[in-house]
């Protein structure tokens, strides 16, 4: 657990996948074909906590929703890579454009797609629901499923 601490220690940017890690997964569509995803209000609490340490939020995932843009929005998060069908170049980008290291990164991700950024990052975090190979590469599996 020592090690977890001291790459916690050199993050400065917090990077968050949606479906599965802030959501329990689910996709909902109305009958008007409007998806709506449910987050939960402790993760928002603990990115708000995040933020107010100085740690820099951002969220890359592949689905694109105006739900997960007005989340974002709420949470005062300022880096959004939505439709990112290639996670690793949003990362780099992301890195570019915020001027740091990928070790002072921590990414969340819960899904095949997410290994690329979670192998280059310091710290690597994924919820208890997510396949056993991602739970391998990952300094930390949460004691949560993801919801």
């Amino acid at each position: 657990m020592q090690d977890i601490y001291n790459r916690a220690r050199a993050i400065r940017l917090a990077i968050f996948d949606v479906d599965g890690v802030l959501t329990d997964g689910g996709l909902y569509y109305a009958d008007s074909g409007e998806e709506s995803k449910r987050f939960n209000v402790h993760d928002g609490h603990g990115m708000r906590m995040l933020k107010d340490s100085g740690i820099a939020l951002a969220i890359i995932t592949s689905r694109s929703s105006r739900c997960v843009g007005e989340r974002a929005r709420n949470l005062g998060i300022e880096h959004l890579f939505q439709g990112a069908e290639n996670k690793q170049s949003a990362f780099q980008e992301l890195l570019t454009r915020c001027g740091v290291d990928a070790a002072a990164c921590a990414y969340m991700g819960d899904d095949l797609v997410d290994l690329p950024v979670m192998a280059r990052c310091g710290l690597a975090i994924t919820v208890a629901g997510a396949p056993a190979l991602v739970r391998r590469r990952a300094h930390y599996v949460t004691r949560a499923r993801g919801e």
